[in-house]
């Protein structure tokens, strides 16, 4: 066949015989005609189902890139159907560029992912692997810690005395003024919310023991370890941030001194003895609070204290002691080690004080619950 009109847009003529089907391309095959080339031959794989295809495109004036994209197409449909391909008459320079598509390159690919999966995608990943990097460094660190505990208890000639010291005063003695404050509105608090219930029926004598067992047994302990969180926790991983940033821990390294006896253990020593002296402190001062109230609606101060001594047990006071020194060890660790995994950067700082008062707290809560079950199966 000859060659046609260069002006003329691709025209398609389709002849079928039995398994045979016999393509003829005459015309320009270009980006304004593929579509409509396409269209046409493709339909001859889904309705004739053809064991042999044959193109002939010797009457093709002219074929750009959308063209040759066409033909590839066609190719690659048939080899993936299993389908004998023959194409003929194709000028010489379209052969070349054909060529260059060689049949394995066009197998099929995956499909891409949406860029807005492929995101969610990463993100969760990324999230995963930062979860278990976290995870297994809490892990190596309540391995040091401990190790180095140990020998401190074992030798405590080697714990820095001064360093504990100041670190006991940063987070106990200054904190006395916001602990009794926060102390003295929970109490108050409590006992108000007692004296509307117990009012309707007459008790309000019992608002001592609503008061006394709820701060002692409970709010004393948890307010105060939320206080220490808020304050000390985050003091020590912004301390030991900025050390990180500074590189004065990797200077401490260099010098074969460890980070965690140094730094860790005179902090971590000081906020699990203070917690539990700020507990007694929070619970006084919330018994007060509950006084204030009992002695304004009327009741004798003796009459509160006196109710209290026999309501409140010893165990309350210690069960509330040894949680607090529980979420005193909880504080103290967290902060440091969110201070010792301080990145780089302006930002990396207070990042590390937002993740240590916010695991301290979850940490807390979640010590609590246990704390909980424990005592009512021991029956405290």
């Amino acid at each position: 066949m000859k060659r046609g009109d260069s002006e003329q847009p691709a025209d398609v003529s389709i002849a079928q015989t039995a398994g045979q089907v016999d393509v003829v391309l005459c015309g320009r095959l270009d980006l304004a005609s593929a579509p409509g080339v396409w269209k046409k031959t493709n339909a001859v794989f889904k309705s004739a189902a053809p064991r042999s295809i044959k193109i002939d495109a010797e009457g093709l004036s002219y074929c750009d890139g959308a063209g040759i994209s066409i033909l590839l197409n066609l190719k690659r449909v048939a080899a993936r159907l299993n389908i004998h391909f023959e194409l003929a008459g194709l000028a010489r320079d379209y052969e070349k560029l054909l060529a260059l598509y060689p049949l394995e390159k066009l197998a099929d690919a995956e499909p891409a992912l949406p860029k807005s999966s492929r995101v969610f995608v990463e993100e969760v990943g990324k999230a995963t692997s930062n979860f278990f990097g976290m995870l297994r460094d809490q892990i190596a660190f309540i391995g040091e810690l401990s190790f180095v505990l140990f020998k401190t208890l074992l030798h405590p000639k080697t714990l820095r005395i001064k360093d504990l010291l100041i670190t006991a005063d940063a987070s106990g003695v200054r904190a006395l003024p916001i602990i009794g404050i926060m102390g003295v509105l929970v109490g108050l608090i409590m006992a108000f919310q007692g004296a509307v219930l117990m009012a309707q029926f007459g008790a309000e004598i019992y608002i001592a023991d609503f008061v006394g067992k709820s701060v002692t047994r409970e709010l004393g302990p948890l307010i105060t370890a939320i206080l220490v969180a808020g304050r000390t926790g985050s003091a020590f991983a912004a301390e030991l941030g900025t050390m990180k940033v500074n590189e004065e821990i990797d200077a401490f390294t260099t010098m074969g001194l460890d980070p965690v006896r140094f730094l860790v253990v005179p902090r971590v020593i000081a906020a699990t003895l203070m917690t539990p002296l700020l507990t007694i402190y929070a619970n006084l001062a919330g018994i007060a609070g509950g006084a204030i109230v009992m002695t304004g609606i009327g009741y004798p101060l003796v009459t509160y204290v006196n109710r209290l001594t026999s309501v409140v047990t010893s165990m309350d006071v210690i069960g509330g002691l040894a949680k607090s020194l529980a979420f005193g060890l909880i504080v103290a660790a967290s902060g440091c080690l969110c201070g010792l995994r301080t990145g780089q950067g302006a930002s990396a700082v207070g990042n590390s004080a937002t993740r240590a008062v916010v695991s301290s707290i979850l940490l807390i809560i979640l010590a609590d619950g246990l704390f909980a079950v424990l005592f009512y199966f021991l029956g405290i």
